[in-house]
């Protein structure tokens, strides 16, 4: 018989922890109690270990637990859009529009004119129609259910096949790949091609009686280069309307401005530029390049997008009245600048923001840093928009190299990420880097104090 008399009291390991992690009591009793009957089924099978033992691992595991509650952080990796990091930050104006939202009522589905039920997203496809220049628009809740709706929407059970160019069956994130999207829709996938090379001619064969559509993916996370070639999408375009096909195209990162005028990095296509040349429906995620929340967004012709949105599906993905309002604030920005000069969206800040600006900072950080038991210095480094967006993109940006004399690299990171508030720093070539270009201007102070305490 195992003896129990080791394991702790439940009560003293919650009082202690509650205090250390501020978590809600019950939320602590109940983890300690389930970490302690994993322990009882351990012991009962042979396991041996010390009380001291079981306290620190549950104390571990528990202070685990409390850091994977969704907290703020400071983004010093230099990766604009970190999928890891909760992707694009919202601006200022869509922050406060979400608070006003959700502490109160809205007109959802009201018709504040005749006092009458009106339609969800109503003045939001508006607006993403007129930034699109296109006929049409919606939104659901992400760039994935957007491509599995609009493929449900446009096969039928004597159409379902899909032709998708070998160089274009690309995995997403996540784990998702087009192929599983197609067969999650219904869809069955016809590739042509190869890997690098496709050519008008091979769509042109793959068409069948049994043919929906055609579509094309954009390589928004890696890229082919070398011996490669495909077809301009104005001449696959005039293929598909010949044969009364629609061109679909998932365009992924959803960069809606000239990517090359904000920063030294090459043009991302837009989908502007792919309604024109003759796609008819594309979809593309609304918390990456774009810069606003977790959303996909379809657009195109509006018998098409009118038909996305008669589908059933389209209620179990369709978005709250959360996504609609930080939605609708970012469009309203875009259509606010007037493709003047970047809205007020801080991935776009953070990728037009100058160098001198960011040496002004570095040099403002590391006086204040001075006297801590460490080398502090300003490096040149390089910055990438992330997200699975723009995978060649390199941006000159500066960092804070920290090289302290008193711990290794690793516990300097460890201190950072588990301080008030958390930082996020990367070691590269045995040293700490703090790279500035993904850090708000507001934030260098907790910079300064979050290292000042963890140094020390």
């Amino acid at each position: 018989m195992p003896d129990f008399s080791q394991l702790p009291a439940v009560e003293k390991l919650t009082v202690t922890l509650a205090a250390v992690v501020a978590l809600p009591r019950p939320l602590v009793t109940g983890y300690v109690k389930r970490a302690l009957e994993e322990w009882r089924t351990r012991l009962a099978e042979g396991e041996e270990s010390p009380r001291a033992a079981i306290e620190a691992d549950v104390r571990g595991g528990l202070q685990a637990f409390a850091a994977s509650r969704l907290q703020p952080v400071i983004n010093a990796t230099g990766v604009l859009i970190h999928t890891n990091l909760g992707r694009s930050p919202l601006g200022d104006r869509a922050a406060e529009s979400l608070r006003t939202i959700a502490t109160g009522y809205s007109n959802l589905e009201l018709n504040l004119i005749d006092g009458k039920r009106g339609p969800r997203a109503g003045y939001l496809e508006t607006a993403l129609a007129v930034l699109l220049e296109t006929e049409a628009a919606t939104a659901v809740n992400n760039c994935a259910a957007a491509l599995v709706l609009s493929l449900r929407t446009l096969i039928s059970q004597e159409r379902d096949e899909v032709i998708v160019s070998r160089g274009e069956l690309v995995e997403i994130g996540g784990g998702f790949r087009i192929p599983e999207v197609l067969e999650t829709s219904g869809a069955s996938l016809v590739e042509v091609g190869a890997t690098n090379k496709t050519h008008l001619n091979d769509y042109a064969k793959a068409l069948t009686e049994r043919t929906a559509l055609i579509l094309k993916v954009h390589r928004s996370n890696f890229y082919l280069g070398g011996f490669t070639a495909e077809p301009p999408v104005p001449e696959l375009s005039a293929l598909a309307h010949e044969h009364g096909l629609p061109l679909v195209e998932d365009l992924g990162s959803g960069a809606v401005m000239a990517t090359d005028e904000l920063a030294p990095i090459d043009h991302e296509p837009t989908p502007q530029e792919a309604l024109r040349n003759g796609i008819d429906l594309i979809t593309f995620s609304g918390d990456k390049l774009l810069g606003g929340p977790q959303a996909g967004i379809i657009a195109g012709r509006a018998d098409l997008v009118a038909a996305v949105k008669a589908e059933p599906f389209y209620r179990a993905v369709r978005c709250d009245k959360l996504i609609l309002t930080v939605l609708q604030e970012c469009i309203d920005d875009y259509l606010r600048s007037k493709g003047e000069e970047p809205p007020d969206i801080p991935v776009l800040s953070f990728l037009a923001t100058s160098l001198h600006d960011l040496r002004a900072r570095a040099e403002a950080i590391v006086v204040q840093l001075g006297g801590l038991p460490a080398q502090i210095a300003i490096v040149e480094t390089t910055s990438q928009t992330g997200g699975g967006t723009m995978p060649k993109s390199e941006i000159p940006s500066l960092a804070i190299q920290i090289t302290p004399q008193k711990m290794g690299l690793e516990k300097l990171a460890h201190g950072l990420r588990t301080g008030q508030p958390a930082v996020i720093g990367y070691v590269q070539e045995d040293r700490f880097l703090l790279n500035l270009r993904s850090v708000f201007p507001a934030q260098d102070i907790f910079l300064v104090e979050s290292l000042t305490s963890a140094l020390r």
